[in-house]
């Protein structure tokens, strides 16, 4: 039986997978996906909550889904609570592939079919909207694309750099050995979040967020390589005393070509497995800059800097859906991928395999 058979058996790894599948292609298209751009505020709409979806109609019967428009009303001193005014004489029905505001899907197809939305002054605001009046729903999908491709950039960095230190470390030794591991326990010893920290206060104020994007991203992967590089090194130090790398040094194969041909490829599967489980400590990562305000910055959505919302007290006991959703959507993500994890160490594994 293949690895694939035996993963596709594992039921929580399938799951984790299809999640994970449906994340990123909401990601992808995310401009299809969200009802609004995510940068357009609504008329008298700050702080509405989620659009109730009306299925009777007036007369009592059912109907197709419509939704009435909603705008802002006044605020009760005493509690605090925001009422809302509904105009029930413009009903607004509810359709899919409808057309809205005009975008680029992958920067090159114009169009301005988007998945759902209402026809007429409604708006869907199905996780409300947030204190500028912008639709968290759209906030929350452009906001998965920094999120959800943090992790594979971050990875696409940062596990070469361990991959390669490892390598020649334990293929080399003596000298060079002992010079690499040295500085990768002291990078080690380095708590992540205060040198994450302090990293991110350094940069510029003038940069835009797809710079900040990519610095955060960078300097995530600095500081997560060095464990990677320590397990590696450990692995090589058995891998080289294999029979096929000695023959390769017989027939005059120069180190670098040894250690990149036929002792890295030795780990894969470790690799494999340790990316699924390291992503979610990019997205969290980002996460945690994002929510003290040193990661991606207003008015550029991500799901930390939506969560940032999380520090006003008000909003937490008014306006709870606002922090809801991009948790939810984090830990779910997260877990997605610690189940894929699991399933791929089950099934690539050498001791999984059916005796």
């Amino acid at each position: 039986m293949s690895w694939w058979e035996r993963l596709k058996e594992n039921h929580l790894a399938r799951w984790g997978g299809a999640i994970l599948a449906l994340l990123y292609a909401i990601a992808l298209f995310a401009e299809f996906v969200a009802p609004y751009e995510p940068y357009e505020p609504q008329v008298d709409g700050a702080l509405l909550p989620p659009t109730p979806i009306q299925w009777k109609s007036p007369s009592g019967g059912l109907s197709w889904p419509f939704v009435y428009p909603v705008t802002q009303g006044a605020i009760d001193i005493e509690t605090g609570l925001r009422s809302v005014k509904v105009d029930r004489t413009s009903p607004s029905p509810v359709k899919l592939f409808v057309s809205g505001f005009e975008y680029k899907l992958f920067g090159l197809i114009p169009s301005r079919l988007h998945l759902f939305g209402a026809e007429g002054k409604g708006r869907v605001n199905l996780l409300g909207t947030d204190e500028q009046a912008r639709d968290q729903l759209s906030r929350l999908v452009y906001g998965s694309r920094v999120s959800l491709f943090i992790g594979l950039l971050g990875i696409g960095i940062s596990f070469p750099l361990g991959l390669l230190a490892g390598g020649v470390a334990g293929y080399f030794g003596g000298w060079v050995d002992s010079v690499v591991m040295r500085f990768v326990e002291v990078l080690m010893t380095v708590p992540d979040i205060y040198l994450l920290i302090a990293l991110s206060a350094v940069l510029p104020n003038n940069l835009n967020s797809a710079q900040r994007f990519l610095l955060v991203t960078v300097i995530i992967s600095f500081v997560r390589w060095a464990g990677l590089a320590r397990v590696i090194r450990g692995q090589v130090l058995s891998i080289k005393e294999r029979e096929f790398i000695q023959a390769a040094r017989v027939m005059g194969g120069k180190p670098l070509y040894i250690i990149l041909r036929h002792v890295l490829p030795q780990t894969a599967t470790y690799v494999i497995i340790t990316a699924t489980l390291t992503i979610p400590s990019f997205i969290v990562a980002e996460a945690i800059l994002s929510l003290i305000g040193l990661g991606i910055q207003q008015p550029d959505p991500s799901w930390g800097n939506m969560l940032s919302l999380a520090t006003n007290a008000s909003i937490l006991v008014l306006q709870p859906w606002l922090v809801a959703a991009p948790a939810v959507l984090m830990a779910l993500t997260v877990l997605a991928f610690n189940l894929l994890g699991d399933g791929l160490r089950d099934v690539l594994d050498p001791r999984g395999v059916e005796r």
